[in-house]
């Protein structure tokens, strides 16, 4: 048995308090960091091999079933707006389409063969890499896109929650954080969901960062798409440089983006 399946640490859940249910859950979700920290080399080592392929043009993608795959495609569509990278840079595949971010997809996950014809739509080629993400480390759909990957040259990596799984076995970078069993006996949305949303941040942060998409500790590259984000970019404009609020305003307004203000200011301080 997967141990993603095995019987809760706790019984009787419908008995407890709610004191003791919420207690319980978050003893439980401590768990997770340290699982994670165990699989920083192999984070690292995938990070690195995706770098490389996107200073050559490459993409990454991130396929996945159920809440995997709706935590792939979260993380990718949260760097456009984070770090400024064109939409088509990650990108984040669910099986039965974007449709099942909000509904299941009946029998989606089980097809070997839609993964790839899904990555086939996005043109993929040997620049780019593939992660495969997948609490069992057996959904159909993102095994069959691994293995379709590798026999055409595409570097692969899986994201699971089980040892030595059938999805690790097809990919070039596993990275296996074993949580345990969940609290509710096979709920792979808590401690795993939880898992993996933490090594994706890890993974398209650090690329990001890489990539030199941040400066110092700021999200210089980030669009300037709503008033928080605004006065956000405002902020570390009079911060680095010492300038009024409006002039800060003003420069973003003409320029657009925080690093483009931050280079002229730098330029004229320089003259």
């Amino acid at each position: 048995m997967k141990i993603t399946e095995y019987p809760s640490n706790y019984d009787n859940l419908e008995q407890m308090s709610l004191h003791e249910l919420l207690h319980h859950i978050n003893q439980e979700d401590q768990k997770v960091a340290s699982a994670v920290l165990k699989e920083v080399e192999k984070i690292e080592a995938f990070v690195a091999c995706a770098k490389n392929r996107m200073l050559l043009g490459g993409r990454l993608f991130y396929i996945g079933a159920g809440t995997s795959g709706r935590l792939g495609v979260l993380d990718a569509s949260e760097c456009p707006p984070t770090f400024g990278v064109s939409r088509d840079r990650i990108i984040g595949i669910i099986a039965g389409g974007d449709g099942a971010l909000r509904v299941a997809q009946e029998g989606a996950e089980d097809d070997l063969d839609l993964a790839w014809q899904d990555l086939v739509g996005f043109q993929i080629g040997q620049k780019d890499m593939v992660l495969g993400i997948a609490s069992s480390g057996s959904t159909p759909y993102v095994l069959g896109g691994l293995k379709a990957c590798q026999s055409a040259g595409i570097a692969t990596g899986a994201l699971v929650c089980n040892p030595d799984s059938a999805i690790s076995r097809v990919a070039d970078f596993p990275i296996e954080v074993i949580v345990g069993p969940e609290f509710i006996t096979g709920s792979t949305r808590m401690k795993a969901g939880s898992a993996q949303k933490m090594v994706l941040n890890m993974i398209s942060t650090s690329l990001m960062i890489q990539l030199g998409k941040v400066k110092g500790n700021k999200m210089v590259d980030m669009k300037l798409s709503n008033s928080k984000l605004k006065e956000r970019a405002v902020a570390m404009l009079r911060a680095d440089h010492n300038i009024s609020a409006c002039r800060a305003s003003n420069l973003l307004s003409i320029y657009g983006s925080v690093r483009k203000a931050m280079d002229v200011l730098q330029r004229q301080k320089e003259v």
